[in-house]
């Protein structure tokens, strides 16, 4: 009790002394990155520490208990720990950093507002965006329906439907979702053949309990779309094991040509027992039929005690998925840890080498590997050091912008930016930020009607990228 006593005295003497000395070296105003933020904190929470605004705090958002979260973190939630690695000082540093940029960033209502520009100019050329709906929570995952409805995901666990008079209604018949951490209703797929079967597929972190415990993991569902009701709905797909983590559920789904079903499922924040394991379903892209069942050619259908369902494996958390249309392909983005976020061409059994090799550390600065290589391991096509943290992906087939054409578009949810990648076949040529700080970049697709959709969060808005 004397300790704890101590402890908190001393606690609050720090905090006076350095709050003191922090303003007037100016070290706390928002809109600033902060160095130390920066370095250990972006990757997660953004530049500006903005994930931290309009979010439910479980374990306390006061400095005393943001110094106890940096301090001793909670590997469950995704939250890392810096005791070992930060001194006192620095974690309270932190912790001011989020207090104070939180309130300021209220005071002037960043979530608020739509985008103050609706232009943008590209060194090709120049486009304005189209608001398709606004003031959404958080949406995670679009699709189109064949007569150019949009249907997209809110992460709480809401399906929306759009019509081309910007009607918005809420799709009923959605599974239940775990709406914790990174978890929540997530993906969206229309079956290649809708007029026939009306098949909608969606992922979202699965709940179960388990004595006083409560276990997820990523599922896939399918429904018939009824109007605006999914019915007959049931899992088709769930990858096990659960587990107690709430984060790095992967989960982005994309048809291939044939009509395969591809799904990805990180490896849950386990990187030591579970993306090398073919026993195991997480840190892996799977390919079932669209009814769940295995395909009988998939890469280790024969290999004993294999999941069938794997077609690739040793991936940390991939968060986009897509079909080349040029070339048939699945390419996919994943999240590296601290730096080592990649791009890759996804192959029939092949390992793609998490956490074995990585251009990434770990979130403290530690190393937990020192390949970037190695023999039987695919390499990257790309990687992002710093890390951009990749969310959703699509190949630009379209006329309608001039130079684009054959490029390809990853959403960073770090940066708040649209990547444009250049490429000459599987070469990445160069690369350019569009819509830069329009918000974290969560989805991006190519519609029916030939132009771009982007979904960012917070705030939350659906917008179409129309050329001048």
């Amino acid at each position: 009790m004397l300790t704890r006593t101590i402890f908190i005295l001393s606690s609050f003497f720090l905090l006076t002394c350095c709050h003191r000395d922090m303003k007037k070296k100016g070290d706390l105003t928002a809109g600033t990155p902060n160095p130390l933020f920066t370095k250990n904190c972006s990757s997660c929470h953004g530049a500006n520490a903005e994930t931290f605004i309009q979010r439910e705090w479980k374990h306390g958002n006061s400095r005393l208990e943001l110094m106890r979260s940096i301090r001793e973190g909670y590997p469950n939630e995704a939250a890392h720990a810096f005791g070992a690695t930060l001194k006192e000082n620095q974690i309270l540093e932190l912790a001011m950093y989020i207090v104070t940029t939180m309130e300021q960033q209220k005071a002037v209502a960043i979530a608020a507002a739509a985008p103050k520009a609706n232009k943008f100019v590209t060194k090709d050329l120049a486009f304005h965006l189209d608001t398709i709906v606004a003031d959404q929570e958080a949406p995670w995952g679009m699709a189109f329906l064949p007569g150019g409805d949009l249907v997209f995901t809110e992460r709480p666990g809401t399906l929306w439907r759009v019509d081309a008079k910007r009607h918005k209604t809420a799709i009923t018949g959605a599974p239940q979702v775990l709406d914790e951490g990174q978890g929540g209703l997530l993906d969206i797929a229309v079956h290649p053949k809708f007029t026939e079967n009306h098949f909608i597929y969606l992922t979202y972190s699965k709940f179960r309990d388990s004595a006083d415990v409560r276990l997820s993991t990523t599922a896939v569902y399918r429904a018939r779309l009824d109007n605006d009701q999914l019915k007959d709905g049931h899992d088709i797909f769930v990858a096990l094991p659960y587990a107690t983590t709430r984060h790095h559920y992967g989960s982005r789904m994309a048809f291939d040509r044939d009509g395969y079903l591809f799904v990805t499922v990180g490896e849950r924040g386990n990187q030591d027992g579970m993306p090398q394991f073919l026993d195991k379903g997480c840190g892996k892209v799977h390919r079932i039929f669209d009814d769940g069942r295995i395909p009988p050619d998939n890469p280790f259908v024969s290999t004993p005690g294999a999941v069938g369902s794997i077609w690739s494996y040793g991936h940390r958390n991939p968060q986009g998925l897509t079909v080349n249309p040029f070339s048939g392909e699945i390419w996919e983005t994943e999240h590296g840890p601290r730096g080592g976020d990649e791009l890759n061409w996804i192959q029939k059994g092949k390992n793609y080498g998490w956490p074995v090799v990585s251009y990434g550390t770990h979130y403290d600065g530690r190393s937990f590997t020192d390949n970037t290589q190695k023999a039987g391991i695919e390499n990257p096509l790309t990687y992002w050091v710093p890390s951009i943290a990749p969310s959703g992906m699509a190949f630009i087939n379209s006329d309608r912008y001039k130079g684009w054409k054959g490029d390809l578009l990853v959403g960073s949810l770090r940066f708040k930016y649209l990547t444009k990648v250049h490429l000459d076949g599987k070469k990445v040529i160069s690369q350019e930020p569009l819509l830069q700080d329009l918000g974290r970049m969560r989805c991006v697709v190519l519609g029916p009607d030939g132009y771009i959709y982007v979904a960012i969060e917070a705030p939350g808005y659906i917008f179409r990228l129309v050329p001048e």
